[in-house]
């Protein structure tokens, strides 16, 4: 029998959207076609199907075809649920990427979904496994991971199509109690979408047979739906979201906020099938009207405001860092048109793409394009680089309205409404490319400081029932955390070679008169290809005279060479000088969606007179600083710590430290100078002191920054300054580092040091440590949860012994267990404590830990460092940062924050002094009052007698 022959024999094509498997193929094609997949990994997928039962298609491709098994109970990553597989006929490769309904009548009928999918690996010769009847194989999937296993059952009857499907024991096996993957993720790595959802929404899946299929745009909207869905992880919403929509919930009273109820419920509520067109249902949205497609529209824009509006019903959405966008969407196409009039689609070709396979006929659409950092914050830094390199690939449109849709202008309708539709032409596509941007109603002062906490930009407030009218009218509202501004370049000062004649850039922005005010010089922020494009953009535009109206009042004493005012640059800066001067610039990229005559300075108005009511609650516009709780400083006189809101002028000053050139930007994503960096200390000195005062240091040196070369230094050296003290240790050596107080730990951060690493000793008593430290160091394979398991066990297993532990993050991906001790052994006996006790936890299970350093015996494993407890071994500070990008920071925290959620990539600069204020008592408070020792029973107990 030919591969696919029971599989067409089954169906009638004519009548179900099912591939037919590319019946019409040659021979010669068929074996082309086979040989290119089979130099390419093999697939699998996992269909979900609401048949006559509901049960799981587990696929394996082989020979050109998907080997096929139903299995009624779905996959577990329990070692004990061994699930009934039945195997079934072959399907076609292109099954693979089979969404849709079945009709009733024919075979299967039933809703599909694409429940999972990824490549299969097998474990030796796969003909020969499945014919002996056992397969074991390995899975990379978006859901299923790991090995696996298909054992043919005892044939009873002479029929021998019953296997079992059996989760392999390693790294991903999860006991049911704890996590069971078909209940935790029902939806689909292709929309979305659970299965309930897809059958009440037939229009928005693939149909292999529809005539329209052969229209080039449906072509284009059908290959979309398969195309536009990526790697479906579990949805999480952003603390912003749920802060303020736990609190914003309560107060939804007012008929406006029905309706935004409404629109949520509406997501989440099956749709009722309608013989309606499109264009009929969107003339139910109230003011909508019957028009011509929008040829150009004038973008609404937001007025910056200094407070948060008191109105409670007023809608608030992340307030996005990159460029505004309006989306024509017709016909299978889509143009992409920049706020002043530019089209701008080929800049943006992949989003283009996305959008003109939205399922509309045609629609228009207001957003912004954004590029995402690791934490899914936008970052303006990270999309002009994208638009440099000509690589849109990784780029997303957030789209916050919905200004005409099939045939009606939705303009008029209240803002409520137009985010209702386009919350139903974007459904599903939450990990698109094109996504819908979420709101919550009221309490903005809590979304507001959510939102400040993650790092975002700010956050943008509007009325819900406002039309949409283009200009700046004041129902749309913006909050902002950051500086970031836009700035003419008028000019720059000339430098060496290396930066290829460009040292700073001069800008300014127009005042009321239209004049160019002079606003300083930003000489950080650039890497090498910035450099390279701003430079030759410059000397096209060289000028004979300053365009700047001001600058006698501040001379420009370097070489500068005058460049016509026709760039704009985007600067992120700390503050301004009595005289109007950025402090801390530091160049972010060129804005090319605004004319430079239109560059002026904006001033943050009262929400009130913006456009808000009366008795809005204040909120900075400046920068976040790193302490700005009340409440906080509160807790941390009640902790008796002292945490300080530092000013520019108060780091100069502290203990007589001076600092040369503060301005250098050490953590460029996050525009972190070395003067950032000493007020950090500062900040938390109460914090940091006792763990790294009078104990032997070694330091991670990035004079440059994080991004530039860094160096361990061990020993003092020749030039080391005077606040620091020198430490002989050993005979012959080179002396050792130690701070003292306040004064050394800041002149740390003078000399470029981004990493403090300490002793477990302190320096009257050099041989005898009063710190043990367990070291978890994941491999990056490894997830989170295991991670923290592994340091409760440990903490467990100290328990047992009668030894209390404390836990800190390292700033990289692993915890630290940390045992103060009384001072009473030596280091041959600590070393030999953490060794047999990392050890034990490595026999108990050695498929998920190792002791060895070695790189390669690693992988997928938890490696436990146990000599970190070696004289002269270092571990990382508390509270020190790390010399990696976003600028993390070892973190002290307690035992039941790892239970809530907290991970070692929690913390960084830009959050943990907030932290501390927020706090009511220190996580390590008690490890001063801890006396315990190791005894020799302990040693005994976990065979470390040495």
């Amino acid at each position: 029998m030919a591969p696919l022959e029971e599989y067409r024999r089954k169906r009638r094509f004519n009548e179900t959207p099912e591939p037919t498997g590319a019946a019409g193929k040659s021979k010669a094609a068929k074996k082309k076609t086979a040989k290119k997949r089979a130099a390419k990994a093999l697939s699998f997928v996992v269909q979900k199907h609401d048949a006559s039962r509901l049960h799981y298609d587990f696929r394996l491709e082989l020979d050109g075809v998907l080997k096929s098994w139903a299995v009624p109970k779905g996959p577990s990553f329990d070692t004990h649920e061994k699930r009934l597989a039945v195997e079934v006929e072959d399907h076609p490769l292109d099954y693979a990427g089979f969404e849709g309904i079945i009709p009733p009548g024919q075979y299967g009928s039933g809703t599909v979904i694409v429940w999972d999918r990824g490549t299969w690996t097998p474990l030796g010769d796969p003909h020969e496994s499945l014919a002996a009847g056992k397969l074991k194989f390995e899975l990379e999937g978006e859901k299923l991971r790991g090995g696996w296993t298909l054992v043919r059952m005892r044939a009873r009857g002479g029929e021998a199509n019953n296997w079992l499907l059996i989760k392999e024991k390693d790294d991903e096996v999860r006991p049911l109690s704890e996590y069971d993957v078909l209940d935790d993720r029902p939806e689909s790595v292709l929309s979305g979408r659970t299965i309930d959802e897809t059958a009440a929404s037939p229009g928005r899946v693939w149909n292999s047979n529809r005539e329209e299929n052969a229209e080039p745009a449906a072509k284009k909207r059908a290959a979309g739906t398969k195309k536009s869905a990526t790697r479906k992880a579990t949805a999480k919403k952003s603390p912003a979201k749920k802060t303020a929509a736990s609190k914003g919930a309560a107060k939804k009273k007012t008929a406006t906020k029905n309706k935004v109820k409404s629109a949520s419920a509406a997501k989440s509520a099956p749709a009722k099938k309608s013989s309606r067109s499109r264009s009929a249902e969107e003339a139910a949205v109230p003011e909508a009207k019957k028009a011509a497609f929008l040829k150009g529209v004038e973008p609404q824009l937001a007025t910056l405001v200094a407070d948060v509006p008191a109105d409670p019903d007023r809608l608030y959405e992340i307030k996005f860092d990159g460029y505004r966008l309006v989306a024509y969407v017709r016909d299978g196409s889509a143009r992409l048109v920049t706020r002043n009039g530019l089209d701008w689609t080929a800049r943006f070709r992949e989003l283009a793409t996305a959008l003109g396979q939205l399922s509309v006929e045609s629609a228009v659409l207001d957003g912004e394009a954004v590029a995402l950092d690791e934490q899914g914050a936008s970052r303006f830094e990270l999309l002009q680089a994208a638009l440099r390199e000509k690589n849109s690939k990784n780029l997303v449109f957030y789209a916050f309205d919905l200004l005409y849709l099939d045939g009606y202008d939705l303009r008029g309708a209240a803002l409520v409404d137009r985010k209702q539709a386009l919350e139903r032409v974007l459904a599903g596509k939450e990990k698109s490319r094109v996504r819908y941007v979420e709101h919550v109603v009221g309490d903005g002062v809590a979304f507001v400081e959510s939102a400040r906490r993650l790092g975002l930009e700010g956050a943008i407030s509007k009325r819900p029932d406002a039309p949409y009218r283009g200009g700046r009218v004041g129902d749309w509202l913006k909050i902002k955390h950051s500086l970031r501004e836009e700035f003419v370049i008028g000019g720059f000062t000339e430098s060496t070679a290396v930066r290829r004649g460009v040292k700073a850039i001069l800008v300014g922005s127009h005042d009321e008169q239209g004049d160019l005010i002079y606003s300083g010089k930003v000489g950080t922020g650039f890497d090498q290809a910035a450099l390279d494009d701003l430079r030759e953009r410059l000397m096209a535009r060289q000028a004979e005279a300053s365009p700047f109206a001001n600058l006698d009042r501040n001379p420009v004493k370097e070489k500068t060479v005058w460049v016509r005012p026709e760039l704009v640059a985007q600067v992120a800066y700390s503050n301004r000088t009595t005289d109007g001067l950025l402090r801390h610039p530091s160049f972010q990229g060129l804005r090319e969606d605004k004319p430079a005559e239109k560059v002026t300075f904006e001033r943050a108005k009262n929400a009130a007179s913006a456009g808000g009511k009366k008795g809005a609650r204040k909120t900075s516009s400046a920068p976040p600083r790193l302490a700005t709780s009340s409440a906080g400083s509160d807790n941390a006189k009640a902790n008796g710590k002292r945490h300080r809101a530092m000013t520019d002028d108060d780091v100069a000053e502290l203990e007589g430290v001076t600092f040369t050139n503060p301005e250098r930007v050490l953590y460029p994503e996050q525009g972190i100078t070395k003067f950032a960096l000493a007020k950090y200390y500062v900040e938390v000195a109460d914090w940091v002191l006792p763990h790294v005062v009078n104990r032997p240091l070694s330091l991670v040196r990035c004079p440059q920054g994080a991004e530039g070369k860094c160096f361990f230094q061990k020993h003092a050296g020749a030039a080391v300054p005077d606040a620091l003290l020198r430490l002989d240790i050993k005979e012959g050596e080179e002396p050792y580092l130690a701070t003292k107080n306040l004064a050394g730990l800041l002149s740390l951060v003078q000399i470029g040091v981004l990493e403090i690493h300490i002793w477990g000793c302190r320096i009257d008593d050099l041989e005898r440590p009063d710190r043990v430290v367990f070291d978890l160091d994941p491999d990056p394979s490894v997830g989170w949860p295991r991670v923290a398991e592994a340091a409760r066990d440990f903490r467990q297993r100290l328990t047992d012994l009668g030894l209390v532990s404390f836990l800190k993050t390292t700033g990289g991906k692993g915890l630290h267990v940390v045992v103060p001790l009384d001072r009473r052994r030596g280091w041959e006996d600590v070393k030999a404590f953490a060794k047999a006790l990392c050890e034990r936890v490595r026999d108990d299970a050695p498929s998920q830990f190792t002791t060895k350093m070695s790189k390669a015996g690693r992988t997928g494993k938890i490696f436990l460092d146990y000599l970190r407890n070696d004289r002269g071994a270092t571990f990382i500070a508390p509270y020190s940062t790390r010399s990696k990008s976003g600028a993390p920071v070892s973190t002290p925290i307690a035992w039941e924050e790892l239970d809530a959620g907290a991970r070692s990539d929690s913390f960084h600069v830009g959050n943990v002094a907030d932290r501390l204020s927020a706090l009511k008592r220190d996580p390590w408070e008690a490890m001063q009052e801890t006396r315990q020792s190791l005894t020799a029973a302990m040693l005994k107990q976990v065979g470390a007698e040495t």
